[in-house]
């Protein structure tokens, strides 16, 4: 029997190109946009130190990684990988601790790389990931729904929520899961500095048949109508909601 064939929903070049354009963005921005990061990682901190976590091997997948190995204990052996290809370093028995942060939402084959997380844990090792999940980024859709006009094309990634969160954390037979869910708003004066701050954080589209490039009019309907959905003091609330993934291998 044939192997099943995993859908090619998300492209591993744009991913790599998405990451490698956040980590130089500060070369052409002065101060570039690190505040979902920063969300991410505050989280992944306060629930290391909650649980008294101290690791002896730990993988840090992702951005943040240098925040995060600094509250490890300074003899933890500590592999940093930024890129979202674990094929590398996802060996037997490798790690005590797997933080993923801003990766697992755009992995084609996610019950397969859980899988792998799992079987890379120790015994009683954790996995703790973030992702942006179901719900976010409702302002920039409805942006891009009116810029497409009576065709609308694919622009904004699928999202994951908390239900498909812990079936899949229990299909890759983790032995307990957690999936909990926090909230965070951001206020824009314009919809370029929302796509700006996107790029600065690699949270850009990677969809393998993307969209086609918004022409000046599709651009100045998404503009209007995300200015439309401006509060009184002319800002808009976008939103995104997290989700943070904790599973325990038996």
């Amino acid at each position: 029997m044939a192997a099943p064939v995993v859908p090619q929903i998300f492209s591993p070049d744009r991913l790599r190109m998405r990451t490698e354009r956040a980590a130089h963005s500060g070369v052409h921005r002065a101060e570039p946009a690190s505040w979902f990061v920063d969300a991410m990682v505050e989280d992944v901190v306060e629930r290391i130190g909650f649980m008294r976590i101290e690791p002896d091997r730990a993988l840090l997948h992702g951005p943040g990684a240098d925040v995060l190995a600094a509250v490890l204990p300074k003899d933890c052996h500590v592999v940093q990988e930024p890129c979202p290809d674990l094929d590398s370093v996802l060996t037997p028995d490798a790690f005590d601790l797997i933080v993923s942060l801003a990766q697992l939402d755009t992995v084609n084959d996610l019950p397969g790389l859980l899988l792998r997380m799992r079987l890379s844990l120790s015994h009683g090792g954790i996995l703790m990931a973030v992702i942006p999940g179901a719900g976010s980024l409702p302002k920039l859709r409805r942006a891009m729904i009116a810029a497409d006009g009576d065709r609308a094309f694919p622009r904004i990634h699928p999202q994951i929520d908390n239900r498909a969160a812990t079936m899949l954390l229990e299909r890759a037979g983790f032995a307990r899961q957690v999936v909990d869910s926090f909230g965070l708003d951001v206020r824009y004066l314009s919809f370029t500095r929302l796509v700006q701050d996107l790029r600065d954080q690699a949270l850009g589209s990677a969809l393998a048949n993307p969209a086609p490039a918004l022409g000046k009019t599709a651009h100045a309907r998404a503009r209007a109508a995300f200015d439309a959905l401006a509060d009184e003091d002319g800002r808009v609330s976008e939103h995104f909601a997290l989700l943070a993934l904790t599973g325990w291998n038996s």
